[in-house]
């Protein structure tokens, strides 16, 4: 696909925020008809710009839970290296997110868990395991300070597929 112009920019944007948004809906914000707008998302999908869509699940309805954010550091920053630690990470659900970083360590990853119990065992049974690992620093969040912050909310439109 050649380079992104202003329509599919504000595509992206509007799916961003709100992926269930109708394609009708959609169409008549970037100005284009609905046929015109359904083949732009087709062609951003086959592309691999819009590699899926995901349900983001609000921390606060998984009871109790905490947030660890975790550090890890590479033995090496190869390639290969990379590619074999974030094909590891892409295999285990516990991880909810995955940063290539700079700075101190490769990797920002975010763990959603029950206690420190069930993150000792994914320390022990997942992140540990994991190929290239050299140093794992993990924090354990104390609260979420904008979890209140408003969000866009369509959920009751379907997909714009």
């Amino acid at each position: 696909m050649s380079a992104l112009d202003a329509i599919d920019r504000n595509i992206l944007r509007l799916l961003r925020l709100d992926a269930r948004m109708r394609n009708a809906a959609l169409a008549t914000e970037v100005g284009l008809s609905p046929s015109a707008c359904l083949r732009r998302i087709k062609l951003l999908e086959k592309s691999g710009v819009i590699r899926g869509y995901t349900a983001i699940v609000d921390s606060g309805h998984m009871e109790n839970s905490i947030a660890v954010i975790v550090n890890i550091t590479l033995e090496r920053q190869t390639e290969d290296y990379l590619n074999r630690f974030e094909a590891a990470v892409r295999k285990h659900p516990e991880i909810q997110e995955c940063f290539l970083m700079t700075g101190g360590s490769d990797y920002l990853l975010k763990v959603e868990v029950a206690n420190a119990g069930e993150f000792e065992r994914i320390h022990k049974e997942v992140l540990s395991t994991m190929p290239g690992v050299l140093r794992i620093h993990s924090s354990f969040s104390i609260r979420d300070v904008l979890a209140t912050r408003a969000r866009v909310s369509r959920s009751k439109q379907s997909p714009a597929r």
